[in-house]
């Protein structure tokens, strides 16, 4: 008797890329790229990953977001391109900058696996704000400067409400604020309003990790005339704290000067089997770590 066909069994794994520089990426993450049937990329993901640990054929799917970009890959369809791939049987990687459980989409991407019974693996990467602050020579929590550390975002007004902002002006802890770059003029109003001092020392850091690495220095109360008419380099991040001193002291990570992205913008529409954002004249640039 002929015994059935035995259909493979699908697979996602979600892992983190980390925050740029290609070298953080994990043992693991890379095992499974060097595995993997398709890959779906977020935008902030080095081209260096792309092109160091993928195997010849795989499916490269760039479903990248940038906000107030038209090319920009809604969340519904990668949820279908997930089940799409991962169906038939195919192992698929789901590749996302920094880390997956933070401040990511990775939550709607897993009720659509559970609901269709499609088993995963999470796998954590480094996060922008550890990535950032370790490259600014910044400790995030320092004996005499600060206990603790918070992430947070602030990419439009309902996300903190009033009694938050005192709550946090007053706080001793270090504040890793993502995703602020729009809306940094509201949020230092909100905290000097706030009553946060305006000689908190503040670092606001553009492409962290990468070759192209900026970062501008001043206190809560004098970074906004730091940054008069300059438009900050996606992605951007913000570090409030007693900590962000250290830096003077503690800096060891050299950048290039320039005034190129590090990461590509999104573009119109999604293109698979196509790697994309390693042959430009930044790539040249874009290992040098």
């Amino acid at each position: 008797m002929k015994s059935e066909e035995v259909q493979p069994k699908a697979k996602v794994i979600f892992a983190g890329a980390g925050p740029g520089d290609p070298e953080l990426i994990t043992v693991r993450a890379a095992k499974y790229l060097l595995l993997a049937d398709v890959v779906l990329v977020d935008r902030l993901v080095s081209p260096v990953i792309i092109h160091s640990y993928l195997k010849p054929g795989v499916t490269v799917v760039f479903v990248g977001k940038q906000a107030g970009k038209s090319g920009s890959i809604p969340q519904p369809r990668i949820n279908e391109l997930l089940l799409q791939y991962a169906l038939p049987g195919k192992l698929v990687v789901r590749l996302k900058g920094g880390d997956v459980s933070v401040f990511s989409n990775i939550l709607d991407e897993l009720e659509t696996l559970t609901a269709n019974n499609i088993s995963f693996e999470i796998i954590p990467g480094v996060t922008a704000g550890l990535g950032a602050a370790a490259y600014a020579g910044i400790p995030l929590t320092a004996r005499g400067y600060s206990t603790a550390v918070r992430f947070l975002t602030y990419y439009k007004e309902e996300v903190i409400t009033g009694e938050v902002w005192k709550e946090l002006a007053q706080t001793t802890d270090t504040l890793v604020f993502y995703m602020a770059s729009k809306q940094l003029e509201h949020l230092i109003d909100h905290l000097l309003s706030a009553g946060i001092s305006a000689d908190k020392p503040l670092a606001v850091i553009e492409q962290a990790t990468t070759a192209f690495q900026r970062i501008s220095f001043n206190k809560v109360g004098g970074i906004m005339e730091t940054l008069q008419d300059k438009e900050l380099m996606s992605p951007a991040l913000l570090i409030i704290g007693d900590v962000v001193s250290l830096h003077k002291k503690f800096a060891w990570f050299t950048t290039i000067e320039t005034e190129l992205n590090y990461f590509d913008p999104v573009t119109d529409p999604m293109k698979a089997n196509e790697v994309g954002t390693g042959e430009s004249k930044k790539s040249e640039h874009a290992a040098g770590f």
